[in-house]
């Protein structure tokens, strides 16, 4: 009766420490370390007017950083940071803007490969654009600088290829800025993003 009552007391002892180095090598699926992080740098040509109305219509021409981290089952957040210029407009005129947006995130595979499986993710970002070397209408005069709220709709898609490293295949983007322009100071354009990309962990 001791001997099974040892032997008993042997296997829980045994099944308690498994469960417990289990717990302790295995990952958190909360922590920074477990969790994707994607950055990318890209070329973006913007579609734009330059004022209300008539389509005064033009290409900026640029690029983009961005950074993403996915949090939990492909949300996450992400932070974009675009410059752009573009010159040669109606009247002579150029101008230049800096982009500042950060927000949700969402990216998941629409295949089911264990490796260089393709990422797409959709994003809601929201910050502000600082517009300068331009004319911007104003109260008191033009001005060469103008600031204004900014939001960024869009899809984009990430082609892994090796070592962590990948292609931005294709990013779309609806970009909603309010800088001053004579007319509704209300600007909707097309932005397109191509580059290179690089990830940190996985999902």
């Amino acid at each position: 009766m001791h001997i099974k009552l040892s032997a008993f007391v042997l296997l829980l002892g045994a099944f308690s420490f498994t469960q417990m180095a289990q717990a302790q090598t295995a990952p958190n699926p909360l922590s920074f370390s477990s969790r994707a992080v994607d950055l990318a740098v890209t070329y973006t040509p913007q579609y734009a007017k330059v004022t209300y109305g008539a389509c005064d219509c033009f290409w900026f021409q640029g690029g983009a950083a961005d950074a993403s981290i996915t949090l939990y089952r492909g949300f996450g957040l992400a932070a974009d940071l675009t410059g752009q210029t573009a010159s040669g407009l109606a009247g002579g005129g150029s101008i230049s803007k800096i982009d500042y947006l950060v927000g949700p995130r969402y990216t998941f595979s629409p295949f089911r490969r264990e490796k260089h499986n393709p990422q797409v993710f959709g994003e809601a970002l929201f910050g502000g654009v600082h517009g300068f070397d331009g004319t911007f209408p104003a109260t008191t005069g033009a001005t060469a600088t103008a600031n204004s709220f900014a939001y960024q709709l869009g899809v984009g898609f990430d082609v892994p290829l090796a070592r962590g490293f990948g292609l931005r295949a294709l990013e779309i983007d609806y970009v909603h800025t309010g800088l001053p322009d004579g007319g509704s100071d209300t600007q909707n354009d097309l932005r397109l993003a191509f580059g290179v990309s690089y990830r940190m962990g996985k999902h």
